[in-house]
């Protein structure tokens, strides 16, 4: 599926937790068709769940959803989709068992009420714990998903950007909402002009594809923390769209960065 989020209107968001937000949750409303059917539910979106599951149902009833999963289909949103139909066909509390593959069927649109993802970062993983707590799975997991969390802040300059600090350095990775090949073009234009750095002190350290999208990401100084970030990056993004509203052909500066950022991207599988 090479746009699986196609259509959403958060699209960026979802890549990004999929793909390299570690945890973070965000709570989802279901379509009254299914309102009526099962009732009220509290459904959870989780960046990661115990074991990498795909969906679990605490003892108080609340639904968690997972998208970085141990078993996927390919389809991260149809995946979605089914984890929350299998979800709240069941009331027994602990993992969940969902169909591998899923098969044809409903998808995100079909299953929750479409709009803007309400975002919470989370230091841990310990919003996993409630009755879960004594399960000895669920606590080695807890503990090795915790040691693998570098800080991350969700910057508030674009969506779909977030910034983390791992050792020696910290970076910044926005997923473009615009097609692939416009994104390219925009980005080869500021490549041309000299443009693509957020500062002095920065690098673009080049971009990698994802579910049909373009996430570029820029080394940044390892101590400055993330708020430092929000006004080059705003500044970067208004760059960025008045690149995408040049027109014509490419000169043969623009050609030599567009094939230079080409061979600098990495695709995500």
């Amino acid at each position: 599926m090479p746009r699986p989020f196609e259509g959403l209107t958060d699209e960026p968001e979802w890549i990004a937790l999929r793909e390299f937000v570690p945890a973070a949750t965000a709570p989802l409303t279901l379509r009254p068709e299914l309102v009526a059917e099962h009732g009220e539910q509290v459904v959870t979106l989780a960046t990661l769940l115990p074991l990498a599951a795909p969906a679990m149902r605490r003892a108080d009833g609340e639904i968690l959803i997972g998208l970085q999963r141990q078993i996927s289909s390919g389809d991260p949103n149809r995946d979605v989709a089914a984890a929350i139909l299998a979800a709240l066909a069941t009331d027994e509390p602990g993992e969940v068992s969902v169909p591998h593959p899923p098969g044809e069927g409903p998808r995100l649109a079909d299953v929750i009420v479409e709009g803007p993802l309400e975002i919470t970062l989370h230091a841990g993983f310990d919003f996993w714990l409630q009755g879960e707590a004594d399960d000895p799975a669920v606590a080695a997991s807890l503990e090795r998903a915790n040691q693998s969390i570098f800080p991350t802040v969700r910057m508030t300059a674009t969506r779909g950007a977030y910034w983390c600090q791992v050792p020696q350095r910290a970076h910044i990775r926005w997923v473009l909402p615009e097609p692939e090949d416009t994104a390219l073009t925009a980005l080869a234009r500021l490549g041309a002009a000299g443009e693509l750095k957020l500062g002095p002190d920065t690098k673009f350290a080049g971009m990698f594809r994802t579910s049909g999208r373009l996430v570029p990401v820029w080394d940044l100084p390892h101590q400055a923390p993330a708020d430092q970030w929000e006004e080059p990056l705003a500044a970067f993004a208004k760059r960025y769209a008045e690149a995408l509203t040049v027109e014509g052909d490419l000169d043969p500066a623009v050609r030599r960065a567009r094939q230079g950022l080409i061979g600098r991207q990495l695709t995500l599988r």
